[in-house]
């Protein structure tokens, strides 16, 4: 009987390293395939291409394994798809998720249709999250479910597959948690097994955002507008279409404190950057305006305008993980909600209307940032996703 063959991702860290000794053991035929997405330096807080130390460890752990290992340019559809999306969002004044753009565009797209050529009946990442396959109504559907370990759970990253994507997916590592990996890894002698993980944006690393963007967005000096936390701005808490809406910012609501080097190298939440000092408290960035070039910002991590009981999602943004789970006009369903990596579940309602989905939390949330993915959950399976249009 010929043995199923699982072509791995392979990208010289210890979690990939491990899915493929995993594989190994449930008796696959695994087989390694290397992607190179980027070859530009430019932005990068370390001087070192990570490229030739990514594929050392990756022929290392390879040739340990006892497995093939292959490679290819993505390149050319990691830019179109990812980067360009990341240059054109951030003009716009919305902040990305390269890492969900990566994973629905490339590692389970373009890198799976390079997986098939290599004869494969399945693919394979190092995620931390799981996959159940269950039939109902006679349909086979794929359930995209939480990683056990609670601090590295990445399914949010998952959150734009389909099912057609789903069905040939596998997670290796998803029932063990980083620990665990790193002691397979040492007890296998796999060199990568004490290696750090990656940071920053995907297959590109930790870069300098101001300086990446500038490679498209140029630089262009504009004033830094603080707004005082009793500003007039307030909601009718019965309103959730008012909920959802963006703050109206306007330069008249408070007073200039400084300069900023382009408003739309910022987002909601944030505080590096600003270089403005002599205040009781640090400033966080609570709105943006792009195309006036406006920085709002206001004092402490609890400034008010800092939080949303809301947010909305459009119609074309919506994405449904389970189709057959997914909600018509007029109705509503409770659901637990991320709207970033590592967040905690937060509780809530999501309401369908006419335009699309708009979500009530039951607690205010912090940072509700435009263009980032809202997910949403039962129990620990991820249902869906949108972009916030905030």
């Amino acid at each position: 009987m010929n043995k199923k063959r699982v072509v791995v991702g392979i990208s010289g860290g210890v979690d990939s390293g491990v899915a493929a000794y995993v594989l190994q053991q449930q008796g696959y035929d695994v087989v390694g395939l290397f992607m190179r997405n980027w070859h530009d330096t430019t932005g990068l807080k370390s001087a070192a291409c990570s490229y030739e130390d990514d594929i050392l460890f990756a022929e290392m752990v390879a040739n340990k394994l006892g497995i093939l290992l292959h490679e290819v340019d993505l390149s050319g559809p990691y830019r179109k798809r990812v980067i360009d999306y990341l240059f054109k969002e951030y003009e716009a004044g919305r902040t990305p998720n390269p890492d969900v753009l990566c994973n629905r565009e490339i590692k389970f797209d373009a890198f799976a249709e390079e997986a098939l050529k290599l004869g494969a009946d399945f693919l394979a990442t190092g995620h931390y999250c799981r996959k159940e396959s269950i039939e109902t109504d006679g349909v086979i559907r794929h359930r995209l479910l939480a990683g056990l370990d609670d601090n590295k759970d990445q399914s949010y990253f998952l959150c734009q597959l389909n099912q057609k994507q789903l069905e040939t997916a596998l997670f290796p590592i998803g029932e063990l948690t980083k620990p665990e990996v790193r002691q397979i890894a040492r007890e296998q002698n796999l060199a990568n097994a004490d290696r750090k993980d990656s940071q920053g944006i995907c297959f590109v690393g930790k870069v300098d955002l101001p300086t990446f963007l500038q490679q498209q967005l140029a630089a262009k000096e504009g004033d830094v507008i603080e707004i005082p936390p009793d500003s007039a701005l307030v909601r009718d808490m019965d309103d959730l279409f008012s909920l959802a809406k963006p703050y109206a910012f306007t330069p008249e609501l408070g007073d200039s404190v400084g300069k900023h080097k382009g408003a739309h190298f910022y987002t909601v939440g944030q505080r590096k950057g600003l270089n403005i000092g002599g205040k009781p408290e640090p400033l966080f960035v609570i709105g943006t305006d792009v195309v006036k070039n406006i920085l709002y910002v206001g004092q402490g991590q609890n400034h008010p305008l800092l939080f949303k009981q809301a947010l909305f999602i459009r119609n074309e943004d919506m994405h449904w993980i389970r189709p057959d789970l997914a909600l018509a006009n007029g109705e509503e369903r409770d659901f637990l909600f991320r709207i970033r990596y590592r967040q905690k579940l937060q509780e809530g309602t999501l309401f369908m209307k006419d335009d699309g989905g708009y979500v009530h939390f039951k607690d205010p949330q912090r940072a509700v940032v435009s263009g980032q993915f809202a997910a949403f959950y039962q129990n620990d399976e991820l249902i869906g996703s949108g972009v916030i249009h905030n």
